[in-house]
């Protein structure tokens, strides 16, 4: 039987039932997806825009910032970040690296409707957009219906093709990339924030023509704002400075209480969860970067972000920008007793901090490919810390809680990791059991990209407990990312 088969029966079920079937109908009801794209905007300048129906959505819904990578990574350019929108992974699995989408990996990464249309093939997709190339080349055939706007209609045209679509139409999943005037000029402008307006309202008519359609109360319509990149005060972007690096998820759904504001949503999570939403089993086989929005999974580590305290020896950073702490979360410590004297307070040992406050330290030292971490993350910096009057060398090992292990069966540690060398560095991961002297199951030695390790631990037999330990060493040499630490039997 068919989801939309099984969807219909539900319904009739919970009909029948009567009043005590309440939950069931509204469990029953059809799971639609809307997304809207919108090139080059900045979620503060939308703050500052009179753009009431955004502030709405908002208002009803879920805020998350966040931001991307910069170069060598990718640049922030519209062909790489609209490819991390759409496929749901980060530019090292899709490959594109510019506007010309040479080298892209599309087949192996496909866009999520194309992934709607494999699984579900009765489905109804349709992706517009103002940008030619997201609907020529980055959507591929499979998709039920694909438009580009001619240039002399721009986004009035995509506007009023996407508002067709959804009033008169029955679509399952919808895309609409409006590239707005604003894009030509600098974000600390009255031109940028006149387009936001001017783009606020074209939101608002693709929410009432989905709120006005005829079923829409049977209808259960996720629907999410998000931006392919930022943009410079003084116009501009493909760089690496902090605007530039800027995105942000504004989404409305089940499960997404109203008001609430979140750190831990990545660009990838937005083909994720469209994916989730429309009751699509996410298979690890495909390497999707995101994850479903509706299906949080903070760690130990994103606890931490209300005791994030300002820069103290940094320089870079605005005086006001919360983001590291020296504390561990509950369970955690970290063993300083090797660590040398002096040097920047921030990184004196492991530290827990997060993208925008530790990209700030020092731009442009590949801190910007951080991509997988979430939120908080524990960072380890030989390199910062000896910008400033130190003695001894960088010897800091961040230890774990005591997890439960059955003995004699494998257990796997995982946790996402990015580490830079530079000799003598060495990141070293060990494991004890029971309190016995830590065996080291993992040791970096050489230049390794943001990614989730997976490692098979044997446990002995008769082990009840494992600890496991992240021991950086070096001089003034670079750094070493742990985030999203997990351990679990068999």
């Amino acid at each position: 039987m068919s989801r939309r088969s099984l969807l219909a029966s539900a319904a009739g079920l919970a009909l029948a039932a009567g009043p005590l079937a309440s939950v069931a109908r509204a469990a029953s009801k059809t799971p639609k997806v809307l997304v809207v794209g919108l090139d080059g905007t900045l979620l503060n300048r939308v703050r500052d825009a009179d753009a009431p129906h955004l502030d709405s959505l908002m208002a009803a819904g879920l805020t998350a910032p966040s931001s991307i990578y910069a170069n060598p990574f990718a640049p922030t350019l519209s062909g790489p970040g609209w490819s991390t929108l759409i496929t749901g992974v980060w530019p090292d699995k899709h490959n594109v690296k510019d506007n010309t989408f040479t080298g892209q990996r599309f087949a192996q990464y496909p866009d999520f409707l194309t992934r709607i249309e494999t699984a579900e093939p009765a489905l109804s997709t349709y992706a517009v957009s103002s940008w030619a190339p997201l609907t020529d080349t980055v959507f591929s055939s499979k998709v039920d219906t694909r438009v580009s706007t001619p240039s002399a209609e721009y986004d009035t045209g995509t506007t009023s093709r996407a508002v067709a679509q959804l009033r008169d139409a029955n679509p399952d999943a919808v895309f609409v990339q409006l590239d707005h005037a604003g894009h030509g000029y600098g974000a600390a402008s009255r031109q940028y924030l006149d387009a936001i307006h001017g783009v606020d309202t074209q939101v608002g008519q693709l929410v009432a023509a989905v709120r006005a359609r005829a079923t829409y109360a049977s209808e259960d319509w996720l629907i999410m704002v998000t931006a392919d990149h930022g943009h410079t005060d003084a116009g501009g972007h493909g760089g690496s400075s902090g605007p530039e690096r800027q995105t942000f998820m504004i989404a409305t759904g089940p499960t997404l209480a109203a008001g609430s504001v979140r750190h831990d949503v990545r660009m990838p999570d937005i083909a994720a969860s469209a994916l989730a939403h429309l009751g699509i089993a996410i298979d690890p086989a495909w390497g999707l970067d995101g994850r479903p929005v509706q299906q949080p999974a903070p760690d130990d580590f994103d606890a931490l972000r209300p005791q994030l305290a300002t820069r103290v020896d940094e320089t870079g950073i605005g005086a006001t920008v919360v983001g590291f702490t020296h504390t561990p979360p509950s369970g955690w410590s970290v063993d300083n007793s090797a660590m040398g004297t002096g040097g920047v307070t921030e990184w004196r040992g492991w530290s827990f901090t997060t993208d925008e406050f530790w990209t700030k330290a020092q731009p442009d030292q590949n801190r910007e490919g951080n991509v997988r971490a979430r939120n908080v993350f524990a960072v380890a910096d030989g390199d910062e810390w000896q910008d400033k009057t130190f003695s001894g060398t960088f010897d800091s090992t961040l230890v774990s809680p005591a997890y439960p292990v059955t003995g004699g069966t494998p257990a796997t540690l995982t946790y996402t990791t990015y580490y830079r060398q530079e000799s003598p560095q060495k990141g070293e991961v060990l494991v004890s059991y029971d309190g016995a002297t830590p065996v080291g199951v993992k040791t970096y030695t050489a230049d390794t990209s943001s990614r989730v390790e997976k490692l098979t631990l044997q446990v002995p037999a008769g082990a009840k407990t494992a600890r496991v330990r992240f021991r950086y060493t070096g001089g003034n040499d670079w750094y070493w990312v742990i985030d999203g630490v997990s351990l679990t039997s068999a």
